[in-house]
């Protein structure tokens, strides 16, 4: 997609971000809090019935009496965008070669990245994000306010142009380490990627266990088929590494098929087991209903 016309429609996308924000505030969401981010208030006398544990031993000895420590909820909630920039994100080929309003799966991700952005500051939450590939671009700690937000799709937007003769493939378990080292409490972590990387199995079950973790895999439908193109030159964005793909013949179109079913069911499984979220938004969706659907579903809704 032209670069004005994808601007001009993140821009637009607050009129959207308004409905996604009462779901996200609602349900799980807000489940979040429940036993969490307990934070330190204030110290008073103890008084019998109080927990031995909550007493503030250098309080009690410094003042000659026994105090306990009292603590309140934190009802301040931060999530994070995990933005997946790699090369094989800025494939287009769902729609007719040429067609200036087709998007990539960048352009996509980017989008859902910012109605997530955009619906958190409505909500007055925190809102970060770390831009990467091979490894860790830019990183946007987590801050209130619409300038902060703005900053986060200008510095996405900047990533929207790969260099062509290089590799740039994914590192997902680097910018999984940076998550866990800046997030001290519990988060929501959004994760918008194609998951074309390897070695975040284990890294990502981590993350699922200190934090809520929401997976968008964004996909184009040609990864379901392939049309009869002839002896076609495929091209890894990942690895630069290239095959001579002949897409007449059933036993590739078969074998292609199989690879792409196989890719999915995996997602899913290593999903499922880490008790991550997932959501699936291929290109030719529309990003604002899918994940105004997503957190409805998450809410009981």
């Amino acid at each position: 997609m032209d670069a004005h016309e994808l601007l001009k429609k993140i821009t637009g996308l607050n009129i959207a971000a308004e409905g996604l924000a009462n779901e996200m505030l609602s349900g799980n969401f807000r489940s979040l809090f429940k036993g969490q981010g307990i934070e330190f208030d204030e110290a008073r006398h103890y008084q019998w019935g109080d927990d031995a544990k909550n007493i503030d031993w250098n309080a009690s000895a410094r003042l000659g009496a026994t105090f306990v420590k009292l603590f309140k909820e934190e009802r301040e909630l931060t999530i994070l965008i995990l933005l997946d920039c790699s090369q094989s994100m800025h494939n287009c080929v769902s729609r007719p070669w040429g067609d200036e309003n087709s998007y990539s799966l960048y352009e996509q991700a980017l989008i859902c990245s910012a109605l997530i952005a955009f619906s958190a500051e409505r909500s007055g939450l925190r809102i970060g994000s770390f831009l990467y590939d091979n490894e860790i671009h830019r990183v946007f700690p987590p801050r209130k306010g619409k300038s902060h937000v703005m900053a986060i799709v200008s510095g996405a937007l900047q990533k929207n142009k790969p260099q062509p003769k290089s590799i740039h493939s994914s590192n997902l378990p680097a910018a999984i380490a940076g998550a866990q080292r800046m997030l001290k409490r519990r988060s929501m972590i959004v994760i918008v990627s194609d998951f074309l990387s390897t070695g975040w199995e284990r890294s990502f079950g981590d993350l699922c266990r200190c934090h809520d973790v929401i997976a968008v895999r964004v996909s184009d439908p040609v990864d379901s088929s392939i049309s009869n193109l002839g002896l076609l030159l495929i091209k890894d964005p990942e690895t630069g590494i290239q095959i001579n793909a002949p897409t007449k013949h059933s036993s590739f179109k078969e074998a292609w098929l199989r690879h792409q079913n196989d890719r999915t069911k995996n997602w899913r499984s290593i999903c499922k087991k880490a008790g991550a979220s997932m959501l699936e938004l291929p290109v030719d969706t529309d990003a604002a209903s899918a994940l105004t659907r997503f957190f409805t579903r998450r809410s009981g809704h």
